[in-house]
């Protein structure tokens, strides 16, 4: 006798997620489209690259979050997650905030998702969504961090520690990795902690984009 809505199971091929802004004059900017994978039903990898940023599934994308942020009046930065299904979108989650597939952001993009979120409440101008660099890389920490030392010395590599106490299945911190050619993060994934470039290593399907 209770309401009830249930979802049907989807085999879809990935997820991605759009990231845009808008402010008090409407005007809306977009991040590049997220590539997303998850372990264990964490957020674990976050891929941005030119090659989703110049796909049809990005202009898809950027035409959907736009209807929702201006049905909703929506003022600052705003999420929407799809699977993607034989190219198309299927939207699995919406966030009217910042979000974890745009933490690369903060190295990666010319104005990250948390200045341009307190410029767009703050009423003034939005900052360019374009990407630094070419390949960009957040790999969730999930657990513990690994030495700080070690991370640090690695080029191209951003370590963000939350100061959070260690838990399992709890996100503690991110990386991020941004470089000018897949060679050069190809690199950087090899001189990562042993448990991390496995990790990536196993995920080589992730990176065929």
């Amino acid at each position: 006798g209770k309401p009830v809505m249930a979802e049907a199971f989807m085999n879809f091929d990935y997820e991605v997620s759009q990231i845009a802004v808008r402010d008090q004059h409407q005007q809306i900017l977009f991040y590049p489209l997220s590539h997303n994978l998850h372990q264990n039903g964490i957020l674990k990898f976050s891929l941005v690259n030119d090659a989703l940023n110049h796909s049809t599934l990005h202009e898809q994308a950027k035409k959907y979050i736009t209807q929702l942020m201006e049905e909703l009046d929506h003022i600052g930065v705003f999420t929407l997650e799809f699977f993607v299904k034989n190219q198309m979108l299927f939207a699995n989650e919406m966030a009217p905030r910042v979000h974890n597939s745009g933490h690369w952001t903060m190295n990666g993009a010319v104005t990250c998702q948390f200045e341009n979120h307190l410029r767009a409440v703050a009423n003034l101008p939005l900052g360019s969504t374009e990407m630094a660099y070419p390949h960009n890389l957040m790999i969730n920490l999930i657990g513990e961090i690994p030495e700080a030392k070690r991370l640090l010395a690695i080029n191209n590599l951003h370590l963000h520690d939350y100061a959070k106490e260690p838990r399992p299945g709890r996100k503690v911190g991110h990386l991020n990795i941004n470089t000018h050619c897949d060679t050069t993060l190809e690199k950087v994934i090899s001189e990562l902690p042993a448990n991390l470039s496995q990790a990536l290593k196993d995920c080589s399907r992730f990176f065929q984009d």
